[in-house]
């Protein structure tokens, strides 16, 4: 599963480009959020589990990933609130349907776990690099007004990687965490049914979010720098 934390975004006063801003922002969001999915989907299915490939999830079609609530109102919610500078939105997260995975299926349960676990950040972390690839394209083919928008999508592709990478259930990061302390899933699944309420409560933490933050800027320059891009 994929979650977006919220972020205070400014944006000008509402406006035609307010309103194109926000949404440009929002597409973007739910295309790193199925690639995150499809990552997951498709490393579960190499480890030998095929439910999520025979339920359509191996697949770049977001109609297939979203989820009504956490795909489509409460990220919109939380970008038209954080135009209004609302402090409500960092209080806000987004997220996709979770990936179905049977461990039954699994050829290796520990490390494939892992693996499946890993593979959305990792799907965020090459979609960054692909995006600043094609920045670097675009301004060769002297097309510069598409590049802020694919830089953009870097940046919240890298955010959304290292934010899942935070050992809090149900993000990316904890099930890692599971199976290398031997936790058993029944009691991962009492500690995740309390996840939400304890990621935004994380969120709200200063150094939570700083470093998070300072993560994301630094590897977005270290990569921006291999394509020229400052």
């Amino acid at each position: 599963m994929a979650f977006a934390p919220g972020a205070r975004l400014y944006f000008a006063p509402m406006s035609f480009e307010t309103v194109r801003d926000i949404l440009i922002y929002y597409v973007a969001l739910v295309i790193l959020l199925t690639f995150h999915e499809l990552g997951h989907a498709w490393m579960a299915w190499k480890c030998g589990d095929p439910t999520a490939k025979n339920q359509g999830r191996v697949s770049l079609n977001p109609l297939v990933h979203m989820d009504p609530i956490g795909t489509v109102v409460m990220p919109l919610l939380m970008l038209f609130l954080s135009q209004s500078g609302s402090s409500i939105a960092q209080f806000l997260i987004g997220w996709a349907k979770p990936v179905p995975v049977d461990p039954r299926n699994l050829r290796n349960p520990r490390m494939d776990d892992i693996l499946i676990s890993l593979a959305g950040p990792w799907m965020n972390l090459l979609l960054a690099g692909v995006l600043l690839g094609l920045a670097r394209l675009c301004i060769t083919a002297g097309m510069p007004d598409i590049v802020p928008v694919l830089k953009t999508s870097a940046r919240l592709s890298l955010m959304l990687c290292f934010f899942n990478l935070i050992p809090i259930p149900p993000l990316d990061g904890s099930h890692v965490l599971r199976v290398l302390v031997g936790m058993s899933r029944e009691t991962y699944a009492k500690l995740a049914a309390y996840g939400f309420l304890v990621v935004i409560l994380v969120l709200q933490v200063p150094v939570v979010r700083s470093t998070l933050d300072l993560v994301t800027r630094n590897s977005y320059k270290v990569m921006a720098g291999w394509f020229n891009l400052f």
